[in-house]
């Protein structure tokens, strides 16, 4: 099977987060015809695959697997037609909008490359796949499941992720690289009666819908200008008829932030917002807050590495210094947490796509090019290849 046919058939048959049976099942499966020492089951549904070839430093290989409760609207040949039940208990489509369905095929394309090369480098490679990164447990998981413990502490752990950017080029900084996350559920219980009579209600609807909207102002209005934060209600859900006033509301939201101080500001002002409209208008509240994702930051030596291996491997114009953090979050940050390492953005909009016209990441008409698979596989293997081989090198 190719790369293009293996990320096409990874596409069709997309997976919840820690539902990634089959996915991990091929995972397995290829990293075990290539020759590597492969543990599954490694927080839930976490693979790992070690390939040992001498004395050296140990460089880690990640790629996340889970895909999003999205119903893809692309209009391809592969695209996804899965419907699965998700972990509320509740029926929804299922789309690789993230791109991970090309994380995991690229991996798999680097564990071939790295044993037809294994007398050109000296050291171990680690390849996992990682569960459940789009509700931020993923890493968590596999860490607490003694993730460290089964394939050893690497020297430096290494990520990729495509991105909405012209094919060809990758991006990359030193420092904080994507923000924190927590979400919020919020759930309004007020007292529901018939639509005609809301005067005999307390309306949860109007009072949820008064919340959503004053927590933007905890950006706009009070986080310096020179910070940087999103508040997102992405999920609101209330009722079930027309002319029928329910008893609860409830919504979903995300936060993203870059520092402790402004993530406590902006956690402080979602309660004061949501408790002060609860209690202005006689409706009871609960907030339930949960962190998912710490800062993702790169570890200095590390992105400067990677930079030079990039501009090395694929010439100068292909590396693209970012000037700032990107808002979105990843729970790779709790591997490079643990140890030195960095994150890229692989570039994977189709050749002469305008890029800033396009659907980005989680949306329902997605689409990233399949041509940026071997690039992928080549930067993942040029990372480890790069450092290996100098070990081999400095032996010889």
């Amino acid at each position: 099977m190719t790369l293009e046919e293996l990320y096409k058939d990874l596409h069709a048959h997309p997976e919840l987060a820690f539902a990634e049976h089959r996915t991990a099942n091929i995972a397995a499966g290829w990293l075990d015809a290539a020759g590597f020492s492969v543990r599954t089951g490694i927080g839930g549904t976490g693979v790992a695959g070690v390939l040992r070839n001498g004395d050296g430093p140990t460089v880690l290989l990640r790629a996340d697997m889970d895909a999003l409760p999205v119903r893809e609207e692309t209009g391809l040949d592969y695209a996804s037609d899965v419907v699965a039940t998700d972990a509320r208990g509740e029926r929804t489509h299922v789309m690789h909008a993230c791109g991970h369905d090309m994380h995991v095929a690229c991996l798999c394309g680097v564990a071939d490359e790295l044993v037809r090369a294994r007398d050109d480098w000296q050291g171990t490679v680690i390849a996992v796949f990682q569960p459940a990164e789009e509700i931020g447990a993923g890493a968590r998981a596999m860490l607490a499941d003694g993730l460290f413990d089964v394939t050893g502490v690497p020297d430096v752990a290494l990520g990729q992720h495509v991105f909405a950017r012209t094919a060809g080029t990758v991006l990359h900084r030193a420092g904080p690289f994507l923000g924190a996350a927590e979400s919020w559920d919020v759930t309004l219980h007020g007292r529901g009666g018939h639509g005609s009579r809301p005067e005999r209600t307390v309306d949860p609807v109007v009072m949820a819908a008064a919340a959503v909207l004053r927590l933007q102002t905890l950006v706009a209005r009070e986080l310096a200008p020179a910070e940087r934060g999103v508040v997102t209600v992405s999920r609101l859900r209330a009722g079930h008829a027309e002319n029928v006033i329910p008893d609860t509301a409830r919504f979903d939201a995300t936060i993203r932030t870059f520092s402790e101080e402004v993530r406590d500001l902006v956690a402080r002002g979602t309660v004061r917002v949501c408790e002060g409209i609860a209690a202005a208008h006689g409706l009871e509240v609960d907030a339930v807050y949960t962190p998912q994702y710490p800062v993702t930051v790169n570890d200095g030596p590390e992105a400067a590495f990677a930079g030079e291996t990039v501009t090395e491997m694929f010439g100068g114009d292909a590396f693209v210094p970012m000037a700032n953090p990107v808002t979105g979050a990843e729970d790779f940050s709790r591997i490079i947490a643990e140890v030195p390492g960095a994150m890229l953005f692989l570039s994977a909009v189709p050749p002469g796509a305008d890029y800033e016209s396009l659907p980005n990441n989680h949306s329902q008409y997605a689409v990233f090019d399949d041509g940026v698979l071997g690039a992928g596989a080549a930067l993942y293997a040029g990372l480890a290849l790069r450092r290996l081989a100098a070990e081999a090198q400095a032996s010889a």
